[in-house]
């Protein structure tokens, strides 16, 4: 019993611990995953560098490519997308 009680501090700071630092960054991670798979043509982003620019082709290899400005173009990371300022409709086929 004595053992029980020299441990409980520690499981429950562990505890506290999960539910204030580890799931909430679990569940942002998570979130972020579904909005890069839900990248499509046309969408307006924000890459992590701060670049602002328009999804013109979504490639294979997790690779995106981005219309800076009119004719330039580059290739990105899906994972370093940081936000989706617009979404395109999707075509009704």
């Amino acid at each position: 019993m004595d053992a029980v009680a020299q441990f409980l501090p520690l499981i429950l700071i562990f505890a506290i611990m999960y539910f204030l630092l580890i799931r909430p960054q679990q569940k942002k991670l998570k979130d972020h995953q579904k909005m890069v798979q839900a990248l499509r043509r046309g969408d307006q982003i924000v890459t992590q560098g701060g670049l602002i620019g328009k999804v013109v082709k979504v490639k294979e290899n997790n690779e995106l490519e981005v219309e800076l400005a009119e004719g330039v173009k580059v290739r990105v990371v899906q994972s370093t997308i940081a936000q989706v300022l617009s979404k395109t409709e999707p075509a009704n086929t």
